[in-house]
């Protein structure tokens, strides 16, 4: 008898195809065997509290600036464009670079690199490479990054660009398409030589840029204690706030006697990723306390709010002449807004959706836009695309499925 009912049911229902149009036909499939989800509404707003505070952190370091990694909004500076050598926080722009050949597939973590008689003798901080040894990138980037070894950092540079003044011409460059129009390299290590200048504010982009392009490298920078050429040389990381402030995620100290004390500070707590640069810092210890001020300053007076999180259904939307009536808009990515603790301000959501959407639709296309507008006017944009791709009907495609529903109501 269930194969009657079945069989007699199917036929109705493919005219209904055929006759009534795909759309609303599956809306009346749908209202029998299952209950449409309810869709996430369109708009909402988000509120955050903050107050207008003017900085007084009494720094005794001459330069330095705080700047959010995931927007690049400079949250604090003092003299942040004075022209000031930078030191071993050059090596930052160094490591940039090997990162994008490796990236680029140029080299791997694996390539052995060798020393030259010239990265060899250099001096200032390095492990005292030989010219008859060689050591894998993936050591090369701990000892610069842990100890920042200076003969390391030559030796890549020559292996990458040929010479040492090729590679700097390639930082210079590099240094251009980020904005750094306070920086002149004039090497790539850090070692104090004239005209050889930065500035608190281009640090901190080109900290932004490794950290966020390149988020890989924290698992050098992050490092406390280590060991190269198995274990016979012992690494300790000049930069303390790596041991003692939670969250630390790196990045890069440098002294010289006449640069003095300079450091390039990231942390990450709740979501917000600060960067904090200090620039001729009296002495050491003075470099790492203001650097605490002023990474605490940023943590006690902002936050993040995600906005948008990867995949998250956001609604669901109809879809014509396909298979099935319906599909999830998600977001495509994660998108967030960094906000004043104390202030009040709305954030309101907005969907946008390119309807009519017509089968066929492929998993990935993009079906609209979340735009979040904050009170001031500034808007963030997400794009919303398919959960899963929907096929275009079809007399084989739709009785296929009606066989398969069927199946599962009468199980």
């Amino acid at each position: 008898m269930k194969k009657i009912i079945f069989q007699i049911v199917s036929c109705i229902t493919v005219c209904m195809f055929l006759f009534m149009g795909s759309q609303s036909c599956w809306a009346m499939v749908d209202s029998f065997v299952w209950t449409n989800p309810t869709a996430v509404e369109a708009s909402s707003s988000i509120e955050s509290n903050s107050n207008n505070q003017q900085a007084n952190l009494a720094l005794e370091s001459e330069a330095a600036i705080l700047m959010d990694q995931g927007s690049g909004q400079v949250l604090f500076e003092k003299d942040a464009h004075k022209q000031l050598r930078p030191a071993s926080v050059t090596k930052v722009m160094t490591i940039l670079l090997i990162m994008e050949a490796l990236d680029s597939g140029k080299i791997t973590y694996d390539t052995q690199i060798p020393c030259s008689e010239n990265a060899a003798s250099m001096g200032g901080s390095q492990i005292w490479l030989d010219v008859r040894e060689e050591l894998s990138v993936n050591d090369m980037l701990k000892a610069i990054c842990v100890v920042s070894a200076n003969d390391c950092t030559v030796a890549m540079a020559e292996y990458l660009a040929g010479s040492q003044e090729a590679f700097v011409e390639q930082m210079n460059q590099k240094a251009k398409e980020l904005g750094m129009q306070d920086t002149t390299f004039k090497n790539c290590h850090g070692i104090d030589e004239d005209g050889h200048v930065t500035s608190a504010y281009d640090i901190a982009l080109m900290s932004r840029e490794l950290l966020t392009k390149h988020p890989a490298i924290t698992k050098y920078t992050t490092i406390w204690m280590d060991s190269l050429r198995d274990g016979k040389s012992g690494l300790v990381n000049t930069n303390k706030l790596v041991r003692n402030y939670p969250g630390a995620t790196g990045l890069k100290t440098g002294s010289t006697s006449l640069a003095l004390y300079n450091l390039s500070a990231s942390a990450t707590r709740d979501g917000l990723s600060l960067i904090a640069v200090i620039m001729r810092a009296p002495n050491s210890d003075t470099r790492f306390k203001d650097a605490k001020k002023v990474l605490d300053y940023g943590f006690s007076n902002y936050t993040y709010k995600q906005l948008a999180k990867e995949g998250d259904k956001v609604q669901q939307v109809e879809v014509q002449k396909g298979v099935e009536s319906t599909v999830d808009a998600i977001f495509e990515a994660d998108s967030g807004k960094l906000l004043k603790k104390g202030e009040m301000k709305n954030i309101e959501q907005k969907i946008e959706l390119r309807e009519p959407f017509v089968a066929p639709i492929e998993k990935g296309e993009i079906l609209g836009t979340a735009i979040f507008t904050d009170s001031s006017g500034q808007e963030s944009r997400v794009n919303l695309i398919a959960s899963q791709s929907i096929a275009k009907i079809s007399l084989w495609n739709m009785t296929t499925h009606l066989y398969q529903m069927w199946f599962q109501l009468l199980r």
